[in-house]
């Protein structure tokens, strides 16, 4: 991958999210490609689909002054501080038509092979070292355009996450662990002694913007950012506001990610519909949102709303039939 390397300083969890979406818009055949370095402050960052009332204890947060922000990609709610070193990969690739993980986190492994750390990618999204989670991914791909985002835990808080993150305990069960402290450890506890957060960006930048020198990121599109997080990354609408009230829920966890589906249903009829959960997606779930709403609720008329589906684009890994059934009562 031929990539340009920013290293960004600031640590305002909006601001970073509207940056990266900022650079994200402009990729095209002039801009191909970059590579962030990036660290938030105490915060949590919950994923596109997610409902922020079921994944934050908001009083906590508050307590706290601790703000929630939702990212643009999916997967499941994270907890940042300075512990954590965030990367961000983006691509003009448009014959790329699904999510492939493994292009952008063996790089992430070369480089703390470096440090001595010895990792590798589990389940759909995870690094792991001596069996234990140090990092999770999100990736993104639309009109062409790829964004495979993550967080490493150097020396995060864990204190402060557990507190933070209302833990779908359904999650952890089937996993058949009892504590998430027991799936997590830092990369401080097992890089080489002497090793710091620097040496890490050192060794990501070189392993995964090998032609790049880090710069600084262009002084238009910090300006452009700012007024992004303004508009979009600091309202609550955008943070909270995409978790509606329901009266109808079909949630189950596939191998995959957790599928979360809000209804609300007036005199048989979908008046409105939210898909949520930890899912990733090549396509805009929202599509799937608009032909299920004004639609009968009931088997028939909902397998003539989502005959023609593409059920790998919106949750990637299932089985289309088993999603199919899912979503028409089958």
């Amino acid at each position: 991958m031929s990539m340009q390397c920013y290293s960004i300083r600031q640590t305002d969890p909006a601001l970073n999210l509207a940056l990266e979406e900022v650079l994200y818009r402009r990729l095209g055949p002039e801009f191909p490609g970059c590579f962030l370095l990036w660290q938030n402050g105490p915060s949590v960052i919950v994923g596109r689909h997610q409902n922020t009332w079921e994944e934050v204890d908001t009083a906590w947060l508050a307590e706290r002054g601790i703000p929630v922000v939702r990212r643009n990609t999916g997967g499941g709610a994270v907890y940042h501080d300075l512990g954590n070193l965030n990367f961000s990969f983006m691509e003009y690739a448009p014959e790329r038509s699904r999510v492939d993980f493994a292009r952008y986190l063996e790089p992430v492994c070369a480089a703390l092979a470096r440090l001595g750390v010895t990792a590798r990618l589990t389940g759909r999204n995870d690094l792991e070292a001596g069996g234990r989670k140090i990092s999770g991914s999100a990736q993104s791909l639309r009109a062409g355009r790829v964004l495979h985002h993550g967080t490493l835990l150097v020396d995060l808080n864990f204190e402060d996450m557990v507190a933070a993150l209302s833990v779908d305990p359904e999650k952890y069960r089937s996993k058949g662990v009892a504590s998430v402290r027991a799936r997590v450890t830092n990369i401080s506890e097992c890089w080489q002694a002497g090793s710091t957060m620097d040496d890490l960006r050192a060794a990501l930048a070189a392993c995964c913007a090998p032609e790049s020198v880090p710069l600084d990121v262009p002084e238009d599109a910090l300006r452009e950012a700012e007024r992004l997080a303004e508009e979009k990354y600091r309202t609550w609408e955008w943070n909270f506001g995409r978790s509606p009230a329901f009266s109808e829920r079909r949630r189950r966890r596939f191998p995959w990610g957790l599928v979360d589906v809000l209804l609300d249903v007036r005199k048989g009829v979908i008046e409105s519909c939210r898909i949520h959960g930890d899912f990733f997606a090549a396509a805009d779930v929202r599509e799937l949102e608009s032909r299920l709403t004004g639609v009968r609720d009931e088997p028939q008329a909902l397998r003539q709303a989502v005959r023609d589906v593409d059920w790998e684009a919106c949750f990637s890994g299932c089985d289309p039939e088993v999603m199919q059934n899912f979503f028409t009562h089958g």
